[in-house]
């Protein structure tokens, strides 16, 4: 099996899958032939993972939004549907937008309306846990972040992706306590953990949940 070989001062060999290529990182001093019995020995493994990867790029590639698609807000399905006007928005039942308009056009009103969502929802959500975790956030701001779902920085500023308002409230409630512990604890240790805990007794079930959706939107070019 064809790979890329990157040595460095680890102390460990670790396998990575990127699209259609394998990436091999192993100590500086460790042997070919124990890197190849390594890889060899995963060969399973790493099949498993190129097929999915294959499988989501697939998917990445066919999806496209029209009038009649459905799209995710709060873990529900809404449909896409036209509304004579130049006006877009959400109310409650279907995302709205002006009829004619390409795909392309109509991904791009979406992401429009997705952004004054996430704004006003992920705000509320903020102020509420804010309150019952005595913790005072300086700014919640939406990012365009494609991985990382929220964030807080030094300045205690919470930044959230705008993607996240697509994921159920039990997620979109963990990741907003997560990133206000970090109020509390500027780091991921089990102070900070008891933190979360305190708040959502059933944080690692979410967690969780989180992950699986994180692989469903990974089949969708947001």
């Amino acid at each position: 099996m064809e790979y890329t070989l990157i040595r460095s001062k680890r102390k460990t060999v670790a396998i990575y899958v990127r699209g259609k290529s394998v990436e091999v990182r192993a100590p500086l001093r460790m042997p070919i032939k124990d890197i190849d019995r390594f890889v060899a020995s995963k060969e399973r493994w790493i099949a498993d993972k190129l097929a999915i990867t294959s499988e989501r790029a697939a998917q990445r590639e066919s999806f496209t939004l029209n009038y009649g698609s459905e799209l995710a807000y709060c873990g529900r399905q809404y449909p896409i549907e036209a509304k004579e006007g130049n006006r877009i928005g959400f109310d409650g039942e279907r995302f709205y937008i002006p009829p004619g308009l390409t795909p392309e056009e109509i991904k791009a009103g979406c992401i429009q309306i997705y952004r004054i969502l996430a704004k006003r929802d992920l705000t509320n959500r903020t102020d509420t846990f804010a309150r019952m975790m005595a913790v005072n956030p300086a700014a919640v701001k939406i990012s365009d972040a494609r991985t990382r779902w929220g964030s807080c920085s030094g300045k205690k500023s919470i930044n959230y992706s705008w993607r996240l308002v697509m994921a159920d409230e039990d997620i979109i409630d963990y990741i907003v306590v997560h990133e206000l512990a970090h109020l509390i604890e500027m780091n991921h240790s089990e102070r900070f953990w008891k933190i979360v805990e305190s708040v959502l007794p059933d944080y690692t079930e979410r967690r969780a949940r989180l992950k699986e959706w994180q692989q469903k939107l990974a089949c969708e070019p947001w």
